[in-house]
């Protein structure tokens, strides 16, 4: 995949507070994505202006027009030099083969 990044890597991306809409959740500006973005956000007290790092895991990689999907609740698409990798995906190693050997 491009640079690095792949489907099931584990990402983070540096979003920048917008507003507090209730005590529960905050509007974020995520980086290359052209729309508001909503999190949950209970424990801790942040103010407008002030960044956050939203962490996701890749969902699509676009290899030639640089774009990858995160799920950070509802995908989000922005641009792969934005995401930094947090932990690749490794499959899971079988402890048996498939098949039964003759014996």
């Amino acid at each position: 995949m491009a640079r690095g990044i792949g489907i099931g890597d584990e990402v983070a991306i540096t979003a920048t507070v917008r507003r507090r809409v209730d005590e529960d959740h905050v509007s974020v500006s995520v980086p290359s994505y052209n729309l508001p973005h909503s999190i949950d956000d209970r424990t801790t007290k942040v103010n407008r202006g002030q960044q956050i790092e939203l962490v996701g895991n890749v969902t699509y990689a676009d290899e030639e027009g640089g774009k990858v999907t995160i799920v950070l609740g509802p995908p989000a698409t922005v641009d792969i030099d934005k995401v930094r990798l947090v932990q690749a995906y490794v499959p899971p190693k079988r402890k048996k083969p498939l098949r039964d050997t003759a014996g």
